[in-house]
């Protein structure tokens, strides 16, 4: 057994678990490719240590714990445990009427106490989800630069160009495992936000703690500024970024290039990397580009179209027959939309052992110039070619419904109330239980509203959005709305790469994180006509869909912590960060 010494705390290395060393307090370290060096000591006392996020504990320093740390005076006289810190932090935050200020309230908790801040998010996930992640992240980057109080993660601007390494090297933690990186030129359904972004990159990797439990210490915010088309920001004298125009081109591409090589030489080859919120034409050219020599995921484009592919699986329960036997219509042909269509392209064709090429034939988009067809090919964006297919041109959502008659039909493009009376009526003559997806955030963004799906089908439609919906009465029966939340599926998918030692993200993973949250929706989910489960269990949720992607990992050999643990559930609980309190001595 080897300890260290931190704030004067002694941390125990105290179990292995299958191959894999885990401490004291049932915290995974085995993803750290490091054991704990012996008698590392560093102390921190006094008012070092209550302005120390990571080992602040506030009023719940014990006596001893005070004397021992030269905390007396400091300090009011009042003992609180945790629980009683998360109840008058709920309380206090209930009070705010203002989303906005609840967000303000927990970042600022997050960069006070971590652990009570994770403690929080952990036990109140449903109610805080829409916080500190959509749709109120949404208006926390528009007015980033306002409430801007300290940074939570690096800023990497074309100022840096050439020296990146170095940047890097200014952030303390070393052993980073998971960076969420963003541009900030599509920011939700919101569009280029520059350097204001920074918002998405941290509430993402709030979650990938609370969710996937993956430790906060290992987790690294970035936003890279190579300016912004928008205005209004570059007129604003509180804007926080460079005031220029968006780098395009060559010089665009150099800052990224070196950026990603910076990254692998700073961490090595298995550090996470996942693009967030990058307009279309880099998101498909960065993912393509680096996929083969670096670990990299887009969760615009992979982990929405897992999670949706998700509550497709599931919603075969409620309306029958195997996915093969569905006809899928998309508005919407960007990242979100293309990138579902070909998931679900690749299930069919995994159940089916037809080719790709043929199960896309069930699948139609359409984008802003109507139905995508093949009289159109030469003027399509490459990304959307494989879906042109042979049908005469139709230019309305509402006629490409009645021409094409889906089953599905699935919401991506970022325009609110496209979904209308008539499409969702449309909808509700052609199928008996129609499947709508109303995917774009934040929720004035939605394609429809819950209650409009609802009422317009007459209750028949099964529905799910990106951004949560209250359930809504219709007739005496209450429907409770599904979300398609990226949450199911980033943190607990980020932690099976993690916990395999994974170098390189596959389509296979996608599929098994999609079939690992299917299989968690339970038949009293089913009742109340859910698709997705409840947050609440989360947890337990991402760690099975952790365990199906690091098998998946191990099965194509992109696997490198060996041996393959015996039962990869278990093994995942136990890479989990817990957020309870350490005692000191």
């Amino acid at each position: 057994m080897s300890s260290t010494l931190v704030n004067g705390g002694v941390e125990e290395a105290s179990a292995t678990v299958d191959g894999g060393v885990r401490d004291f307090y049932g915290e995974e370290r085995a993803t750290e490719d490091q054991l704990i060096t012996p008698w590392n000591f560093s102390v921190s006392s006094g008012s070092t240590l209550l302005r120390d996020p990571r080992y602040n504990k506030g009023l719940a320093f014990t006596e001893k714990e005070r004397d021992a740390h030269y905390l007396r005076g400091l300090l009011p006289p009042a003992v609180f445990n945790q629980e009683l810190q998360e109840k008058r932090l709920m309380y206090n935050l209930r009070q705010y009427e203002v989303p906005l200020h609840r967000y303000m309230a927990l970042m600022d908790l997050q960069e006070r106490n971590e652990r009570l801040f994770y403690k929080v998010l952990i036990d109140n996930v449903e109610e805080l989800l829409p916080v500190v992640y959509t749709p109120t992240v949404g208006e926390a980057c528009q007015k980033y630069g306002s409430i801007f109080r300290r940074p939570q993660g690096l800023y990497i601007s074309l100022k840096e160009k050439g020296k990146i390494l170095e940047v890097l090297k200014n952030w303390p933690e070393k052993n980073i495992q998971v960076i969420v990186v963003t541009d900030g030129e599509r920011i939700l359904g919101l569009g280029d936000l520059g350097c204001q972004g920074m918002g998405i990159p941290v509430g993402k990797l709030s979650l990938y703690t609370a969710l996937g439990g993956v430790r906060p210490s290992s987790c690294l915010p970035i936003t890279i500024d190579v300016g912004t088309n928008n205005e209004k920001l570059l007129n604003d004298e509180f804007y926080i970024g460079l005031r220029q125009k968006r780098a395009t081109g060559k010089e665009y591409a150099e800052l990224l290039d070196e950026f990603m090589c910076a990254v692998k030489k700073n961490y090595g080859e298995k550090v996470l990397i996942q693009f967030e919120d990058f307009a279309n034409h880099n998101a498909f050219d960065l993912l393509a580009k680096y996929s083969s020599s670096h670990l990299v995921f887009n969760d615009d484009i992979q982990g929405t179209a897992s999670v949706v592919l998700a509550g497709l699986l599931a919603s075969l329960k409620l309306v029958g027959g195997n996915l093969a036997d569905h006809t899928f219509l998309f508005l919407g042909a960007g990242e979100a939309g293309t990138g579902i269509a070909e998931l679900i392209a690749l299930e069919i064709s995994k159940q089916t052992k037809a080719p790709v090429e043929e199960t896309r034939k069930k699948i139609w988009l359409v984008d802003s110039k109507g139905l995508i067809v093949s009289s159109r090919l030469g003027s399509l964006q490459h990304f959307k070619k494989p879906w042109a297919h042979e049908h005469e041109p139709v230019k309305e959502l509402v006629d490409a419904v009645k021409a094409i008659k889906p089953t599905v039909l699935i919401g991506s493009s970022g325009v609110g109330k496209t979904f209308t009376k008539e499409v969702v009526e449309t909808m509700a003559s052609l199928n008996k239980k129609p499947l709508i997806l109303a995917l774009s955030n934040p929720t004035s963004q939605s394609e429809c509203t819950a209650e409009e799906a609802y009422t317009w089908s007459k209750g028949q439609a099964i529905f799910a959005s990106g951004s949560p919906f209250d359930p809504v009465e219709y007739e005496g029966k209450v429907f409770v709305p599904g979300q398609a939340n990226n949450a199911y599926i980033f943190p607990g998918f980020g932690l099976g790469l993690i916990m395999s030692g994974a170098i390189r993200v596959r389509d296979e993973m996608l599929l098994a994180a999609s079939e690992a949250l299917a299989a968690q929706v339970s038949q009293e989910n089913y009742d109340k006509g859910l698709i997705y489960p409840p947050f609440t269990n989360i947890r337990k949720i991402s760690a099975h869909i952790a365990a199906n992607v690091a098998a998946k990992a191990y099965e194509l050999g992109l696997a490198s912590n060996l041996p393959q643990p015996k039962d990869l559930v278990k093994y995942a609980e136990s890479c989990m960060y817990s957020p309870g309190y350490r005692n000191y001595r």
